[in-house]
């Protein structure tokens, strides 16, 4: 038996909040916890203070341990680690962990891409406007956006999805498109 009334799942006697808000926070952290990025999606932490409270709480949780998953304070994440970055992903507890692992290797994958495969705490901070970027592209206010890690470089690049930029054609092929949609107008 299972019914929905006001966005909650009751289901015999269980009650289970919809929401498309999967994730709380996105966070990179260097190799002694200290931030490198990072978007806080709900307001469990809304002072700056209590942030890095929570962030520091976490790395000093999961810098010392081989795992992937840590449940904590009500909260799942989801991480992984390269040599002195740290990558975060965290929702509630009741969230699927596939779901955020899904988008902790979207990012990673996605930075690996556009840094060429170097991910070390210099490159991603001589390259925090691309960082900044791919997450914005990825989730937008605890949303998951997309996932696929080389359409979320190529939107950050202003590629299409022929890999071509706007800046890779020629001003005479400016020109002629212009001629035709022009054209094309004038038919209509």
């Amino acid at each position: 038996y299972q019914r929905r009334v006001r966005g909650i799942i009751h289901t015999n006697n269980f009650q289970m909040a919809v929401s498309p808000f999967t994730v709380k926070s996105l966070l990179i952290l260097d190799s002694e916890g200290k931030r490198i990025a990072a978007k806080h999606y709900s307001s469990d932490y809304p002072t700056t203070k209590e942030q890095f409270a929570f962030e520091n709480t976490l790395f000093n949780k999961t810098s010392r341990t081989n795992g992937e998953i840590v449940m904590f304070d009500g909260i799942v994440a989801v991480y992984r680690s390269t040599s002195d970055v740290f990558f975060y992903v965290t929702g509630n507890y009741e969230e699927n962990e596939l779901i955020l692992l899904t988008v902790l290797s979207s990012l990673y994958e996605s930075i690996s891409l556009i840094l060429r495969g170097q991910i070390d705490r210099r490159t991603l901070l001589e390259n925090l406007d691309y960082i900044i970027l791919i997450i914005d592209e990825l989730i937008d206010g605890g949303i998951v956006l997309e996932t696929e890690p080389q359409i979320l470089v190529n939107r950050v690049l202003l590629k299409g999805s022929d890999g071509e930029t706007p800046t890779d054609q020629t001003i005479s092929q400016v020109l002629q498109n212009a001629r035709e949609q022009l054209s094309q107008l004038i038919k209509n």
